[in-house]
Formats: C-alpha cells, structure tokens, sequence
C-alpha cells in the first residue's frame, strides 16, 4: 500500500459519503469493496483532512458522514 493508493481509496469512500447519508462500518466496506486496511487508511486520511466526521448511532456503531466546514471571513 502507498500513498497515492490511500489517496484513491479514500476518494472512493468519499464519493459514496456524498449522499449525505451516515454509513456504518460495514454498509461502507461493502459498498467499497475494500478490505479492512485500505477503509481504515481511507477514513484516517478523510479524517485528516477534516472531511468526515463520526458519531455513533442508538446502538453504539460507529457512523459516518462527510463533514460540511463554512468559512466566512
């Protein structure tokens, strides 16, 4: 695995993040297609770059969705 393929990854988990739709762990793997290592270097590097954010929904799952940042000024 090497950065740019990390970068790509994460492009894929972004493009279905954009429904605005919160995703789980396992919903986003399937529909990635990803194994568990590339999904995880996917979500860190959106992470990093402040694009997704996490919550967890009534059943204590992690969820994820993309994070909307405004700046004004």
């Amino acid at each position: 695995m090497d950065k740019h393929q990390i970068g790509l990854n994460a492009g894929v988990v972004w493009h279905l993040l954009n429904d605005n739709k919160r995703w789980n762990y396992c919903d986003l793997k399937k529909a990635s297609g990803l194994s568990d290592k590339d999904l995880n270097a996917a979500i860190g590097w959106l992470a990093r770059e402040d694009k997704i954010d996490f919550d967890c929904n009534h059943e204590d799952k992690d969820c994820f969705f993309l994070s909307v940042n405004v700046y004004i000024g």
